[in-house]
């Protein structure tokens, strides 16, 4: 049994990560999730190790730690071993077992990947009327050879020959092209192929657009034509590899965003970027990842790192500012201001990218600090920009972003929701990988619960997704009301008071993986009523500026992974959609890797994107007063104003009477 001490020796300490049997050397007194951290073991630490969150949690087996108690742990857990990783420093050799819970797995990726596979093909058909035309280009030539006749300098031949046999003129020539050239070009006979880069017209359209000669090949590669699709997430990179001769994926994949060890949301990253040095590890760890997906992909692919000309990105203002080493500090300071809302193109290498030195990483526009690239290439993908319908385009997260408008005008504006969307700060909550509770009934008559799992395993926490669902059967079968408090009279021993706090069972230990009851509890209630609150009172916020209400909205279209797995019906019922039609609702899955795809296919994408976060308008919720009152109104199941949830409210008359028939 682990036991509390500050005695250390000089002697590098030997710690065994249980069940992945991962040993690493240590140093005495090293903090054990920065330990977890060098040896690739993966834990949940939504706070960034500040010992807040309890997710960091494992069971010490053998060996001493000193540690710093915190309330996250019970008293029967510290007794029985249990310690947070970010509050425990190594004294001794150690085994330690990370328990399923803690665990940060990637099944929650795959989980979201085939989501966005089922969703792609609705998305591209939203957005219409591009032309396949890519900003990366390749142009062979066959020049005629230098001779005492013909002794023009070796670029103005080259750039003769595209004039000639392409009709390109007025090129920019990168100075890397001009140093290969005298070489290549006999080498290879004067046969070679060069690669041209269009990037869009300037903001308000007001510069011509001109082609950037950024590579020269010998011989014929117009068949080895390759280019990269990025979205960089807080929670996860995505990436697509994309042949951009023939239009189509050749490979994908994502990975959590390795920033995510350092905290899980944008908030602590940027607190972090704060520290000495903590802004240049923050953004190698992100190329990190980056680097891990493309030599993965090169891999499944058989394509050549050397094939690929181009990278296109979008993310979060935060998140793309740390990628290009930019101090995201003035992002959370008033008054809000990025560091760019249009960034040049930039050597994805001068970045730490493992890719070839002509290659440029382009990013989709910004608006504002907490409204970024990500929404606008998703707007674009989805087709905002080309309806006429009043539309309401969300992306529900930690930071929840909203766009209202259509293709003659758009207002945006970002809420911050907190983490329980993604099982954070509840006391069961997990990301969506297997074995959480994603889906509840509750018999209205003995008041007990049928729960299934993704992937169809024993039970070890509850996602999101899960978390929407619970509270509405709850609600619906009058567990508890609409405060969100519990009804602890009715007949069922699932309801129980524990530390003071009231708490519904929704599955026993033996029905568990990590052998305790799961249980919804009061607290994760009023967080997820917070949240839910939060995102709503932004859609009204946004909807009244623009003198509207919503019953003025034409549609909903939902982006993001945890967006893919909402129960319409149930989000309506505790409040976190509108009630409106339900035929009106969209999903598209995440619609800023679908953005930047199209984006990297066609030169009229990257367009639309610059007329798009022109065309956005940026509401400022942290200093709107209209906001604050929305929320404070929106927390309630499922609003205050019971004339705003019509259909709920019926239902909620309909199946509370039937329950009580059906018990009495």
């Amino acid at each position: 049994m682990p036991r509390n001490t500050s005695g250390r020796t000089g002697k590098k300490k030997r710690v065994l990560f249980q069940p992945a049997n991962i040993e690493v050397l240590v140093e005495p007194g090293a903090n054990l999730r920065e330990v977890a951290m060098l040896a690739g073991v993966r834990l949940i630490a939504s706070c960034g190790g500040a010992g807040t969150c309890g997710t960091c949690r494992v069971e010490i087996k053998e060996g001493e730690v000193e540690t710093t108690r915190t309330a996250r742990l019970t008293d029967a857990e510290f007794a029985r071993g249990m310690r947070q990783a970010c509050q425990s420093r190594v004294l001794t050799d150690l085994v330690v077992n990370v328990p399923v819970e803690s665990r940060l797995e990637t099944a929650v990726l795959a989980r979201e990947q085939k989501g966005r596979a089922a969703a792609q093909k609705g998305v591209e058909a939203l957005a219409t009327g591009w032309r396949f035309n890519p900003p990366l280009a390749k142009y062979y030539l066959e020049l005629p050879p230098a001779t005492l006749t013909d002794n023009t300098s070796d670029l103005s031949r080259l750039l003769r020959g595209l004039r000639q046999e392409y009709k390109l003129s007025h090129m920019t020539v990168d100075f890397e092209v001009v140093k290969k050239l005298p070489t290549l070009l006999r080498q290879s006979d004067w046969k070679v192929t060069v690669t041209t880069l269009v990037t869009a017209i300037e903001p308000k359209g007001n510069a011509k657009r001109r082609p950037r000669l950024v590579n020269v090949e010998g011989g014929d590669t117009r068949d080895n034509h390759y280019a990269i699709a990025l979205d960089i997430g807080t929670t996860a990179v995505k990436m697509q590899l994309l042949d951009l001769k023939k239009g189509r994926v050749v490979a994908e994949g994502s990975d959590y965003n390795g920033q995510i060890d350092y905290g899980s949301d944008v908030i602590t990253r940027i607190a972090y970027c704060q520290k000495p040095g903590g802004l240049e590890k923050l953004q190698q760890v992100v190329v990190g990842t980056i680097n891990e997906l493309i030599d993965r992909l090169l891999e499944e692919s058989r394509v050549s790192r050397d094939d690929i000309g181009h990278l296109m990105t979008a993310g979060n203002t935060t998140m793309l500012q740390i990628l290009l080493g930019l101090d995201p500090k003035y992002i959370r300071l008033a008054p809000y201001t990025p560091a760019a809302t249009y960034v040049p193109p930039v050597k994805a290498n001068s970045l730490g990218i493992n890719l070839a030195e002509h290659v440029y990483l382009f990013a989709s526009p910004l608006v504002a600090s907490y409204v970024g690239g990500d929404i606008v290439a998703g707007a674009v993908a989805a087709g905002l920009h080309q309806t006429k319908k009043v539309t309401l385009y969300i992306d529900i997260g930690t930071n929840g972003e909203i766009v209202i408008g259509n293709s003659d005008w758009m207002v945006t504006a970002a809420c911050s929701a907190g983490p329980a969307f993604e099982g954070g700060e509840i006391k069961h909550g997990m990301l969506a990988s297997s074995g959480a509770i994603e889906g509840v009934t509750i018999d209205p008559a003995t008041l007990e619960p049928t729960v299934s799992t993704i992937g169809g395993t024993k039970a070890k926490g509850i996602c999101g997704s899960g978390l929407i669902n619970t509270v509405s059967q709850l609600l619906e079968t009058g567990i508890i009301n609409q405060k969100g408090e519990f009804n602890y009279d009715l007949p069922t021993k699932r309801i129980r008071q524990s530390n003071d706090v009231y708490e519904y069972v929704l599955a026993r230990a033996p029905e568990t993986q990590i052998n305790n009851d799961i249980v919804i509890t009061a607290i994760d209630i009023d967080n997820l009523i917070r949240a839910k609150a939060a995102m709503y009172a932004g859609y009204q916020t946004v909807i009244k500026s623009v003198g509207m209400t919503m019953k003025d909205i034409e549609q909903v279209i939902i982006a993001g992974g945890f967006g893919s797995y909402i129960d319409v019906a149930k989000a309506i019922t505790i409040g976190l959609l509108p009630d409106i039609p339900r035929d009106k609702f969209i999903f598209i899955g995440n619609g800023s890797l679908m953005g930047v795809r199209l984006s990297s296919y066609s030169t009229d994408i990257i367009d639309e994107m610059r007329r798009v976060a022109d065309l956005m308008t940026n509401l400022e919720l942290s200093e709107n007063a209209d906001f604050m009152n929305n929320y404070i109104a929106a927390l309630f199941l499922p609003h205050t104003d019971s004339n705003a949830f019509p259909s709920v409210i019926r239902q909620l008359a309909r199946t509370q009477k039937s329950g009580r028939r059906v018990a009495a």
